[in-house]
């Protein structure tokens, strides 16, 4: 079976939480003799379209952005050509641009969307953008929620309930190799002993504006592993007088897992619901690491459950976040127990394998289905 993942963006132009979702979904995947290709924009396609870990990954010739939407006259045909070939068009929601694709080159095969986040800021182009959001959603056979929380709270998958089905995303463990013995060296001298650690691109719904309020209102060091739009205004704010602020930048992957492994816990207070899940809440899992993070309505909360793997706090509530990290850190017994729990809770719900295995049914279903139509 052969299936044909499409959106915006993927390696090696970027590689975001959806792309690394794309990436888990097709590696994991082979193993049932499924053969991926991926389809997305590229300011160079030739040279990016590029063999990835056991699948292509096939570029189009991107124009121009607008609203954080890529636009391409070719990958008009470059989806015909590509969906010709394919037994399943698997489709990742939002790019109004899909939309346009698949109701304008009607792949004639069984389709799937997952369905990775409303689309929260850009309110105003919404309204403009509804009909034809909700003629394509209404099209396609099959809607994947990542989480049940996810599912519960948005008004556009309520629509949507009767062909939604709800499958959390997963990391692949391997991907994660230990740390090697310098790097773990290195950070022990850089750093203090015990930290909170937040990772993720500094943008506007991180919350990391808030994590610097409670970190000067409690005294508790914090790493942040990142860069991004937000990163000088977030440096000009900690300003001179939070020592206890560590902003490390973007860091290779080696680095970040050493931090995963040496930090007391994860705090990750993105207050809206542009974060719709938080892979790195998965990694912190993964790791065993408690977790902070925010009651938004998404799948945050179905990761990260309140006292048992961590504290889920209101959003944008300075007080709560800081007494939740000193919390945390004042009862290192807690904090494994908790760490404890976040890994049990990995290993239940968010690992590659599970997430693959789901994918892998849900194909086969929707091809059979089709076969029995015909």
């Amino acid at each position: 079976m052969r299936v044909l993942h499409f959106f915006k963006t993927y390696w090696p132009d970027t590689f975001g939480g959806v792309e690394r979702t794309i990436h888990a979904i097709a590696k994991g995947t082979a193993k049932y003799g499924i053969e991926s290709d991926v389809l997305s924009l590229s300011k160079t396609p030739l040279e990016n379209s590029v063999e990835f870990d056991g699948h292509m990954a096939y570029k189009a010739k991107l124009d121009f952005e607008f609203a954080s939407t890529g636009f391409s006259r070719e990958v008009f045909g470059r989806f015909r050509e590509l969906s010709q070939k394919a037994d399943i068009v698997h489709y990742h929601f939002p790019w109004p641009v899909m939309d346009i694709v698949h109701l304008t080159v009607s792949p004639g095969k069984p389709t799937v969307v997952t369905y990775h986040s409303d689309i929260v800021k850009q309110k105003v182009l919404l309204q403009f953008y509804k009909p034809l959001m909700f003629r394509f959603l209404y099209d396609v056979d099959r809607i994947v929620a990542t989480s049940p929380n996810y599912l519960m709270s948005s008004d556009v998958l309520e629509r949507f309930k009767s062909k939604t089905v709800v499958i959390p995303l997963g990391l692949d463990e391997a991907d994660y190799p230990k740390a090697d013995n310098a790097s773990l060296a290195r950070w022990r001298g850089r750093l203090p002993n015990r930290f909170l650690l937040f990772v993720g691109v500094l943008r506007y719904y991180k919350g990391v504006h808030i994590l610097l309020e409670a970190a000067k209102r409690n005294g508790l060091h914090i790493v942040i592993v990142g860069s991004g739009p937000m990163e000088a205004e977030l440096k000009q704010a900690a300003g001179q007088n939070l020592h206890n602020v560590h902003f490390l930048g973007s860091l290779s992957d080696n680095d970040k897992i050493a931090l995963l492994e040496l930090c007391a816990a994860f705090v990750f207070p993105s207050p809206l619901r542009s974060e719709a899940f938080g892979l790195s809440l998965v990694e912190a899992a993964m790791f065993g690491k408690p977790m902070i993070s925010c009651e938004i309505g998404t799948g945050t909360s179905y990761v990260n459950l309140d006292r048992v793997t961590g504290f889920v706090v209101p959003p944008n509530d300075v007080d709560a976040l800081s007494n939740a990290m000193n919390s945390i850190l004042d009862d290192e017994q807690k904090t494994a127990a908790l760490g404890a729990a976040a890994r049990d809770r990995y290993l239940a719900c968010f690992t590659a394998e599970k997430m693959c295995s789901q994918y892998y049914s849900l194909y086969r279903e929707l091809r059979g289905a089709v076969a029995h139509d015909f």
